[in-house]
């Protein structure tokens, strides 16, 4: 069996854009996945559900829309601007970069003599040599590398390259159909299949322990020291006492710090850092490797906590402070004395050779505490009484903090699982996790800075960002800056005084309600929006849903009428 074309595969990612039956398409990848070889599986998995490295590669490709269009219309002869009409036509990136390479008479030309297709493997290999590429010039050597797999690419590979790159299917097809799909192409149970995904937090690497080795191979997976785990995510509630009825009468209430999460891995000296989002951010905090190398005690440990930036009164510093912390991987030590930090645990998911997520949130909340030292635990208290949590809500709001997290009390750790278990409360205004996907040039001293921006939530049905309103307060003049450097580096295309970006930048909204509009196709628009923070621990992935907007909709009218 010779190696499996990338043709192959970007055909199969075009045919699922058709197809409503996700059992259709769950049948169409089972097959797909069962006829590759072992060291194609993980690629190709990847490369399905739009992510061009592995979860657990720190890097990142670096490759801006501005190189991608470059390259692309060198290659094809056709202009930025023809290409910028293109997008505003089929509003889909991979779509315009198809449309080029169709009109393109060379590249037709030029894959007539082509005799050997390019391969999953030799895509992968490619997709690696752009990350790894850094320092001087290192542009101009990633665009040389993607110049050498376009002008291999027919238009569909061309596409289905664009849309891995930006991690931008728009198929459908996300990583919980990926799930059934490996279980059901290697005749796995598909909870063996979820909980090594959990464990692993590589959906590539299970599908090859799932072909190789079977059911035996997935029940074998578990946590290993430096090998982050998907983090434990939390539902809304609304107050307090919603979040005791939904734990039956009783729960744990923590404060809900305003720092960055972040997941700890220590053997015996070796300490490294993981942000919420997976990345090694190890050489951003050496402050946070010492504390934990000095007092946690234990041989082996994986660990949560939350980093928070200290202003000189003792109080948490902006989000964006400590994000810049996170950022930096030079000049650290000046850093560590301009913007402290301060470390707080909340959980311990493996100690000692034991893996305790499994375990009740008390079970393991109580061998933290064994472990952690000097290191404070976030603030917690067990109640049944709405009127013991209610001041401490307004204590953890008083002390600049976001709100609280109730936690049932006999929960497991479940990874990367959104749910009931763990809800946080956040009074005041709501807000919402939203992309931002376009932005209009400002007015007055503000002209040459993007500072309008159209906020959209996501729709896991389809994939698509949907817009539900504009926001342009929020961010300081210093930050409006910056964001418009950040988003002119991921623009798309162009309308007048619009810039369309792809939606990589996650930013925390709030408002004051959600309303019905025509003005959106989303049919919805937020009122009184106001940036609270950018969000760069989440990725787009983790933006709140369409239908997280309509669950707020409808609850604002349990009191008041429509």
């Amino acid at each position: 069996m010779g190696s499996a074309s990338f043709l192959e595969l970007a055909r199969l990612c075009e045919g699922l854009e058709g197809i409503a039956s996700k059992r259709r398409m769950v049948e169409l990848v089972s097959g797909f996945l069962r006829n590759l070889k072992e060291d194609e599986l993980a690629p190709a998995v990847r490369m399905i559900i739009g992510r061009p490295l592995d979860e657990q590669d720190p890097k990142e490709l670096g490759l801006s829309f501005a190189s991608i269009v470059d390259v692309v219309s060198d290659l094809t002869g056709v202009s930025p601007s023809k290409f910028s009409e293109f997008y505003q036509a089929t509003g889909d990136v991979g779509e315009s970069v198809k449309l080029a390479f169709q009109q393109a008479r060379q590249i037709a030309m030029q894959k007539t003599l082509l005799e050997v297709p390019l391969t999953i493997l030799e895509v992968q290999c490619a997709l690696d040599a752009i990350a790894s590429a850094t320092g001087p010039r290192s542009r101009i050597r990633k665009e040389s590398v993607l110049r050498s797999l376009f002008s291999r690419s027919s238009p569909i590979e061309a596409k289905c390259l664009v849309k891995v790159i930006g991690s931008e299917m728009r198929h459908g097809f996300s990583e919980g159909l990926m799930e059934e799909a490996i279980a059901r192409a290697f005749g796995a149970q598909l909870e063996l299949v979820r909980k090594a995904n959990m464990l692993a937090g590589s959906l590539g690497f299970v599908a090859q322990i799932a072909k190789k080795e079977g059911a035996r191979g997935l029940a074998s997976v578990t946590i290993s020291v430096f090998r982050p785990v998907k983090p434990m995510l939390a539902e809304a509630a609304e107050n307090v006492r919603e979040a005791l009825r939904e734990h039956g009468g009783e729960t744990c209430f923590e404060y809900k710090l305003d720092g960055a999460r972040i997941q700890i891995h220590k053997r015996g000296t070796e300490v490294r850092i993981f942000s919420r989002r997976l990345s090694d951010v190890t050489r951003s905090l050496p402050d946070v490797v010492e504390v934990v190398r000095r007092e946690l005690r234990a041989l082996e440990a994986v660990v949560e906590g939350e980093v928070v930036a200290l202003s000189t009164d003792g109080k948490p510093k902006p989000f964006q402070h400590l994000m810049r912390r996170f950022r930096r991987i030079q000049d650290v030590e000046a850093l560590i004395h301009k913007i402290p930090v301060r470390l707080y645990l909340f959980d311990a998911l493996y100690v000692n050779g034991e893996i305790l997520i499994d375990k009740s949130y008390v079970e393991r909340r109580k061998l933290l505490k064994q472990i952690a030292g000097s290191i404070p635990l976030t603030k917690s208290l067990i109640t049944r009484s709405v009127e013991e949590a209610e001041p401490m809500l307004q204590d953890a709001l008083a002390e600049g903090h976001e709100g609280l997290i109730a936690k049932q009390l006999n929960s497991p750790y479940v990874p990367s699982m959104r749910g009931k278990r763990w809800l946080k409360i956040k009074p005041v205004l709501d807000t919402l996790d939203l992309a931002i996907v376009a932005a209009d040039y400002g007015h007055g001293y503000r002209h040459a800075w993007l500072s309008d921006y159209y906020l959209a939530a996501r729709n896991p049905g389809t994939g698509e960002f949907e817009v539900i309103g504009k926001c342009y307060t929020g961010l300081t003049d210093k930050e409006i800056e910056e964001m418009t450097q950040r988003l002119l580096n991921l623009k798309i295309g162009q309308r007048g005084r619009t810039v369309f970006v792809e939606p990589k930048v996650v930013v925390e909204v709030a408002f004051a309600e959600v309303q019905k509009s025509p003005h959106y196709d989303s049919g919805y628009a937020l009122r009184f929006a106001r940036i609270v923070r950018i969000r760069d621990d989440k990725p787009p992935t983790e933006a709140d849903t369409i239908q997280r907007v309509r669950e707020i909709y409808e609850r604002q009218f349990l009191a008041k009428g429509k």
